[in-house]
């Protein structure tokens, strides 16, 4: 995540705002600039950037989940006819707001999803609404388990298929999470990291799926032929084999290759994020030992946040080293549960190296 600033009075603002606590200016994040941009009104739906003489005085609507609904922070060039925002526009099906306590949901689930879409669109991935194109396009419905039916509980499941991402909105509830965290024996569990591996889902089929590298990705991954439902049952009648640690980079990637690759994803995801902030913000890490982990400031790769993937990798290992004793120092769990093995890394190389605008 870059650092932003208010176009205003250049105070730092962090990507979710809405207003600058400096100068109280209206606040909102710009997907066609990748910037967050101070707004003054000019007209009910007519907003312009403030410091934008540069820009020829371009001309903003904000997103209509923005102005009536709250759940949103994006602006839409005055030029578009959507009046929904990138991000928003991929939403197909909202939380039934009906039901108490859906829209403190909804507004958690947006705001992770819109963290997740920064990357891919920081990477230059093809982000495109079903709306747009049924057959190859992405869209996310959140759903409720349903009350019961004739004795059954009817519960919504959490997945992928063919670009529509299912999101339990149960997932949005930190004690629900955190309890269904402990019972599946997870180090990790957040609505960021379940959008990330969905999504990694849907990147499978537009940049694997039919191409030359899915060759590359069985022998890494295995075959993905293997059948998905009997896989499933499989995993949450045993879990994973003993010793998943080698070649896993977690215990439900064992379950099945298109989860190996989900994780592997979502993973990579998470690593080009936090490295970019932390050279964002001029992190580094220089210690008086040259044995000891580093991280140099750098720049590193204008798409990405750092170069090939051999520095991401060696960046990423110093950074959680310091990361995982900053929680420790607050009597915080580590903030990342991972031990990256051989055959793991080779897989989020592979990961990497799928990403068209990558490297």
């Amino acid at each position: 995540m870059k650092t932003f600033h208010c176009t205003a009075c250049q105070a730092l603002v962090f990507f979710e705002n809405t207003q600058c606590l400096n100068c109280g200016g209206v606040l909102a994040f710009s997907a066609d600039r990748m910037e967050m941009i101070t707004l003054n009104r000019e007209a009910d739906d007519a907003w312009t950037q403030v410091g934008a003489a540069e820009q020829g005085g371009a001309q903003y609507r904000l997103c209509a989940n923005y102005t009536d609904q709250g759940v949103c922070n994006w602006a839409i060039r005055a030029d578009l006819p959507e009046s929904l925002c990138t991000s928003c526009g991929l939403t197909h099906t909202i939380p039934n707001l009906s039901i108490a306590g859906s829209k403190e949901a909804w507004v958690k689930l947006e705001t992770a999803k819109r963290r997740a879409l920064y990357t891919l669109l920081h990477l230059g991935l093809p982000l495109v609404s079903k709306r747009r194109q049924p057959e190859s396009g992405l869209e996310f419905q959140f759903l409720s388990d349903s009350a019961k039916v004739e004795g059954d509980q009817s519960r919504v499941l959490t997945g992928h298929d063919n670009g529509r991402i299912t999101i339990n909105v149960a997932e949005a509830d930190d004690v629900y999470r955190e309890a269904q965290r402990t019972r599946q024996h997870e180090p990790y569990r957040t609505l960021l990291g379940h959008f990330r591996h969905e999504i990694g889902h849907y990147y499978w089929d537009r940049l694997i799926a039919n191409t030359d590298r899915q060759q590359e990705f069985r022998a890494l991954f295995g075959d993905e032929q293997l059948n998905y439902s009997e896989a499933l049952e499989r995993h949450y009648a045993n879990g994973a084999p003993p010793g998943w640690e080698q070649q896993y980079i977690s215990a439900y990637a064992t379950t099945h290759p298109w989860e190996d690759w989900a994780e592997s994803w979502a993973h990579v995801m998470h690593m080009v994020d936090a490295l970019q902030t932390a050279h964002a913000v001029g992190l580094s890490v220089s210690p008086s030992r040259r044995d000891e982990p580093t991280l140099p400031l750098s720049a590193g790769a204008p798409r990405g946040g750092v170069g090939d993937f051999d520095q991401l990798i060696t960046e990423w290992g110093s950074l959680t080293y310091v990361l995982n004793n900053l929680t420790r120092g607050l009597g915080l769990a580590d903030a990342y549960p991972f031990v990256l093995s051989t055959p793991v890394v080779d897989k989020l190389r592979f990961v990497f190296g799928s990403i068209p605008t990558a490297g």
